[in-house]
């Protein structure tokens, strides 16, 4: 439901737009507020279900996510659904880091691939089908349907939540002997550097392409503020006795590798997902429904795959480490084959890439999940989730916003380049004019129309064309970004994949 949020929205803007007489550009803060309040508290879901124990800030969550769903459904302006998806943000940022520590602490090592093999499908098809769902939904309904639908989930969560969930014996342990001590001093000042570096971050890299970069002021002192509040909080959280965050958990080698790898799982699968429906959108003319359905065939492969990459973790067929060196190679092997697709290429061929990337993710995130938790003592499970949840979160902004600037400088170095080839006095380009304004004058086009009609159309070809190298560009970069990254793996210290349970549910 949470992850379902960050893309379900995007297909429906422009009916929002139209629906709340408000320009575009307006009502892209939407996406925006809702990943900054997202960004802001997530950092923080640890500290915060310490403070008010686990399942109840759980829960506290998802009635605050319904709630503030309801509210951007009946929204009747722009500054109302705004306000409502800043605390729907904040109720989405304690979502995913809690449920993890669960999952963690309820499974005992020995089967703890199979419950992240499930919690896997959830996390990648999500994205996935969210422009599906969204352009279903403004197609057939209305677009305030797209936030209706969290309503009876939410009602359906909160129902099994209070039933089957319990805190664990040693969480609750903590929790007293915390109260004991006089409940805690607390870190206001990590807060306050956490959420302000958070929210300068998130928004440097959501809107800075649109802003161009630092040619911007307002981009230029947000990023200054974001370097300058986290590289505090660093300073100063690994001082306090009692952080926000706990960075110190960085020294753990396999949870610092794990960590970079959730990185790379967040760029990879968030830049091509917001990619693949712009090249199909925008160059071959699909609707955003058809375009959305490209990206099923990746989430199918992971919905099979992901159990059996849990059971050669769990039986011990496989090692985690090489299951992780193999699922990066694959991967990076997929965004190679994308960059291989050309303007004729059809559902076929992205629907085959998309597979071909949902097989190494099928048998990336459970491995990575192991190793992630391989040396951690049970009372820290849940500050590592909040810390993974945060890595995997930064990557999937940096992702977008990396294949959003690149894929543009990209288009733009290959006119500069191509655009040498084609000039006025070209004799290919001039062959090409008269044969296509010769077309036209035989549909009924004078000469000058014709003629005209003939460049604009070249053009738009030529435009098209290099919109492609562009995005392709993008693809091989990251192809090389997963390629260089896989021997990080090398660097694990070994470990068993199962061992004795921690405090249990």
């Amino acid at each position: 439901m949470e992850l379902l949020d960050t893309s379900i929205a995007n297909v429906a803007l422009p009916h929002i737009a139209g629906g709340l007489g408000r320009s575009f550009d307006e009502v892209t803060w939407i996406l925006t507020t809702y990943l900054v309040a997202n960004a802001v508290v997530l950092p923080m879901s640890a500290w915060l279900s310490r403070v008010f124990g686990r399942k109840t800030y759980y829960m506290l969550c998802v009635v605050l996510f319904t709630v503030t769903s309801f509210f951007c459904g009946i929204a009747p302006s722009l500054n109302v659904i705004l306000i409502a998806r800043v605390l729907q943000g904040i109720a989405g940022g304690g979502l995913a880091p809690v449920e993890q520590a669960i999952l963690v602490d309820t499974f005992p090592p020995a089967k703890r691939a199979s419950a992240f093999a499930l919690y896997t499908v959830a996390i990648v098809t999500a994205p996935a089908i969210g422009p599906v769902l969204g352009g279903w939904i403004t197609d057939n309904f209305n677009w305030r349907w797209v936030f209706f639908i969290n309503i009876p989930i939410g009602a359906l969560s909160l129902f099994l939540t209070e039933r089957f969930v319990h805190d664990p014996p040693a969480f609750e342990e903590e929790r007293r002997k915390l109260k004991a001590q006089g409940g805690g001093k607390v870190d206001g000042v990590g807060i306050a550097l956490i959420g302000i570096g958070s929210a300068a971050l998130e928004l440097v890299l959501d809107r800075g392409q649109i802003d161009d970069w630092f040619g911007s002021t307002t981009i230029s002192w947000l990023f200054a503020i974001a370097v300058v509040c986290w590289g505090t909080a660093i300073w100063w959280e690994l001082r306090t006795p009692d952080p926000i965050v706990e960075f110190h958990m960085l020294a753990n080698r396999n949870f610092a590798i794990a960590c970079a790898f959730y990185f790379i799982f967040g760029v990879g699968l968030f830049a091509t997902t917001t990619m693949i429906p712009q090249i199909l959108q925008s160059l071959y003319g699909y609707r955003a429904l058809d375009a959305g359905l490209v990206l099923g065939p990746g989430a199918l492969v992971i919905t099979f795959l992901a159990p059996v990459a849990a059971q050669l973790v769990q039986r011990g067929i496989v090692h985690p480490r090489m299951m992780i060196g193999a699922s990066l190679t694959v991967v990076a092997a997929s965004m190679f084959y994308y960059s291989r697709l050309t303007l004729q290429s059809d559902y076929f061929h992205y629907a085959f890439a998309r597979a071909y990337q949902g097989l190494g993710y099928a048998f990336l995130f459970v491995p990575l999940t192991v190793l992630a938790y391989s040396q951690l003592r049970p009372d820290q499970n849940n500050k590592a989730s909040s810390l993974t949840n945060l890595f995997r979160n930064w990557g999937g902004s940096f992702g977008v916003s990396f294949v959003t600037t690149m894929s543009e400088r990209r288009q733009n170095f290959h006119e500069d380049r191509l655009s040498a080839y084609f000039s006025s006095s070209s004799d290919a380009l001039q062959q090409n004019v008269r044969q296509v304004s010769s077309y036209l004058q035989i549909h009924g086009y004078s000469v000058a129309d014709a003629t005209r009609g003939a460049y604009a159309q070249l053009y738009a070809q030529f435009e098209a064309h290099t919109r492609m190298l562009g995005f392709m560009d993008c693809f091989r970069l990251m192809g090389w970004i997963t390629l260089l990254a896989a021997p990080l793996v090398l660097l694990a210290k070994h470990f068993r994949a199962g061992g004795k349970a921690p405090a249990g549910h």
